[in-house]
């Protein structure tokens, strides 16, 4: 399995053709408590770049951008009854959705945990 990371803060795993999305725990940190998690729907397309989830915390509204294009095949239904679970393990429990791959050469542009690191240093 592979890990690549976003400048909006959201993370892939790569398995296969199959990616797991979530936020970043500096994501989590930086929002604050989790109060509300608005999944896509499974079978939804969501592309590269645009809103694909909405996280509420205790101190805004956030978009979550899909890291690549796909189709959903899988929403977290854990974060339904426990949203929190993304401040507790925003990366693992805390995921949001799974999709289908469209395109791999998307995942070229995406930074790997060192990168990612380095980015959130400069900020």
């Amino acid at each position: 399995m592979s890990r690549y990371f976003t400048e909006d803060h959201e993370w892939i795993d790569v398995e296969g053709d199959t990616a797991t999305v979530g936020i970043t725990d500096y994501a989590q940190g930086q929002l604050g408590d989790i109060v509300f998690v608005e999944l896509p729907d499974v079978g939804a397309m969501v592309d590269k770049g645009k809103d694909a989830a909405v996280v509420e915390s205790v101190k805004a509204a956030s978009d979550v951008y899909a890291p690549i294009s796909g189709e959903v095949v899988e929403s977290n239904s854990a974060l339904d009854d426990d949203p929190a679970l993304v401040n507790t393990s925003p990366e693992e429990d805390g995921w949001f959705f799974k999709l289908t791959i469209g395109d791999k050469a998307e995942l070229d542009g995406l930074m790997d945990a060192k990168a990612y690191a380095n980015f959130v240093e400069s900020l």
